[in-house]
Formats: C-alpha cells, structure tokens, sequence
C-alpha cells in the first residue's frame, strides 16, 4: 500500500486526519497503509475522495494517480 501512503504524505495528511477525512478509524487505517488489513468497496471510495485520486489507482489497475472526472449535481442530466 505504498501508494496510499504516499499519497496521505503528498497531501501533508495523517493518519488522524484521514480519520476524520473518511470515517476510518485511524488503527484500521493504519493497518490498511501496512497491508495488514483490506479495505472494504465503501473504505476505498472515501479514501480516493479524500486523496483526489481513482479507486483504480489504489487498487493498481492504472498507475496515474488523477481521478477520473466525477458526477456532481451540476454535471447530472435528469433521465
């Protein structure tokens, strides 16, 4: 989880901030940046908000880090 962590470090975030960033108890996260531990779908969402990156980044499926552009109530058409 090398990314992660650099990523939080980027940002000048810790742990504790992350923590309040995203709901995930700083222990927990902890765990997830050393790979003692995964993250659930809805973990890995709220931290690549969080961090302004893709879940895809994260997962290592893509090796850019810039998310992908995202729906917003002004960018939303009504069906």
């Amino acid at each position: 989880m090398d990314r992660l962590r650099k990523l939080r470090k980027e940002k000048g975030y810790t742990q504790i901030k992350m923590q309040l960033l995203t709901g995930i108890d700083q222990s927990d996260y902890s765990k997830i940046e050393k790979g003692k531990r995964y993250y659930t779908f809805e973990q890995c969402k709220r931290i690549a908000l969080a961090l302004d990156t893709s879940m895809d980044y994260l997962a290592g499926l893509t090796d850019d880090p810039k998310p992908y552009s995202r729906n917003t109530p002004e960018n939303m058409t009504k069906e």
